[in-house]
């Protein structure tokens, strides 16, 4: 029988919103060290292929892996709307459920790993030498996928119940674990391309451990465990809508920016090497927006698991607010530092006077894509997952009827325009839909 017990919601402040944001932000400025490091450590073996090979078998694995990137983010509706709902048995069961989903996938990888491998090596080819290394690399990584993908959904349990700060503290400590086994095992053991990989299958195991600690509230009660709970139909098949929604929307994401790199490409190296540097200001941007569009998930989850239109309304408010501080902070940024992040970061002249060139629209983009970036985190905490799916849809096909259009006219000038549009649209689309969203939390 399932136990519910609500009580009195707790108020939504800003103070609340930046206790939920800040570890996130904070978490994910770990992330360029660990790549630094990586790329770093196997640099001093003064070859350019054992480079290579690390970065060709990272981006394969993070492809890979970035396919069960919907358990986070369904885990975050899943768990806050039950949470919202005084449901407690259902958050343990919705961690089960997700945990079981990565285990699958996991071991679905390392049974495929020999197709996986060989299809990601005829998409991304490159010298023998390099495919060899990463060849070894990929087999080593490989057997920890199971614990690497369980960290999408112990993120996601964490992120629901509010409880960001133990997601930093495990970015933190499987980034540092990573960290010090890389200068350990390549600078000491002299173990190269494989030390690399030893010791990013060592933090991912680290860190689901600890992921699991701190999820610990979960498995204190039997319904983690109710296997006629955990494997009710109706739960299921929800669990697999939401998730398939999440995988298409994010699918056609992953295409339009795929698509931006392969067509810049076709403007010179000069110009593909702008574009990435320019690009590279909005991962920034996406970090700290994270913090944001993570509160505004479970804030507005448990908002819709007690059918609190009024909170509702309010989650996505302030944290809207705030998003919109960090987006017209970085547009800010970029506009006065702008020139001289592109001469940290590239030190070819050519490159530096084409990605000036460039570097208004990456002035913009925060601008543009506040309102998209923050409505993703708004629509994920309502679950309205099939609203996110349509309107990504119309998006693509906006942004594709843009390059089809400015792409002869303006090059990659159009290439940009059409980026921002996507941008545009997808924010525009999903605000009219807000207000249906906000509708249908209330109680009936």
């Amino acid at each position: 029988m399932t136990e519910t017990v609500i009580g009195a919601p707790a108020a939504v402040t800003h103070r609340r919103v930046l206790k939920v944001a800040l570890p996130i932000v904070l978490s994910n400025a770990t992330v360029p060290i660990l790549g630094a490091v990586d790329v770093g450590v196997v640099g001093q073996m003064g070859e350019a292929a054992p480079i290579g090979a690390v970065a060709l078998g990272a981006i394969i694995l993070s492809t890979a892996y970035w396919i069960f990137g919907f358990l986070r983010m369904g885990t975050v509706g899943l768990v806050g709307q039950a949470e919202g709902a005084g449901d407690k048995a259902e958050v343990s069961a919705w961690l089960t459920r997700a945990l079981l989903v990565a285990m699958a996938g996991g071991l679905g990888l390392i049974a495929l790993q020999p197709l996986v491998f060989w299809a990601a090596l005829q998409l991304a080819p490159a010298s023998e030498e390099v495919e060899s290394l990463a060849r070894a690399y990929l087999s080593i990584r490989i057997w920890t996928a199971p614990a690497a993908i369980a960290v999408y959904a112990l993120t996601g349990w964490l992120v629901a119940m509010e409880r960001t700060s133990g997601v930093f503290w495990v970015q933190l400590v499987m980034n540092g674990v990573n960290i010090a086994l890389d200068l350990l095992f390549v600078l000491v053991f002299d173990w190269g391309v494989n030390g690399v990989a030893v010791a990013t299958a060592i933090a991912e195991v680290t860190g689901a451990g600890l992921a699991l600690w701190f999820c610990r509230a979960a498995f204190q009660r039997p319904d983690w465990r109710d296997w006629s709970r955990i494997f009710d139909r109706a739960k299921l098949i929800r669990m697999a809508l939401l998730n398939t929604d999440i995988l298409l929307r994010s699918a056609m994401l992953m295409i339009i920016f795929s698509s931006f790199v392969f067509i810049g490409a076709k403007f010179g190296d000069v110009t593909l090497a702008a574009n990435e540097v320019l690009v590279q200001f909005m991962y920034i941007t996406a970090y700290a927006m994270d913090g944001f569009a993570f509160a505004a998930e479970t804030l507005i989850a448990r908002a819709f698991g007690r059918g609190d239109r009024a909170n509702v309304r309010r989650s996505a408010l302030l944290t809207t607010v705030w998003g919109g501080v960090v987006c017209v902070t970085m547009a800010a940024a970029f506009a006065f530092a702008g020139s001289w992040i592109i001469d940290v970061m590239a030190k070819d002249a050519d490159v530096q006077q084409t990605a000036r060139i460039f570097l208004p629209y990456m002035v913009i983009a925060p601008l543009v894509g506040c309102i998209a970036w923050m409505m993703d985190g708004i629509y994920i905490g309502a679950m309205r997952s099939r609203d996110m799916r349509n309107m990504m849809a119309l998006s693509f096909a906006i942004y594709w009827a843009a390059i089809f259009i400015l792409l002869p006219l303006l090059g990659n000038h159009g290439l940009w325009i059409a980026l921002l549009i996507s941008f545009a649209a997808r924010g525009l689309t999903l605000g009219l839909r807000y207000p249906a969203l906000e509708a249908s939390a209330e109680k009936r």
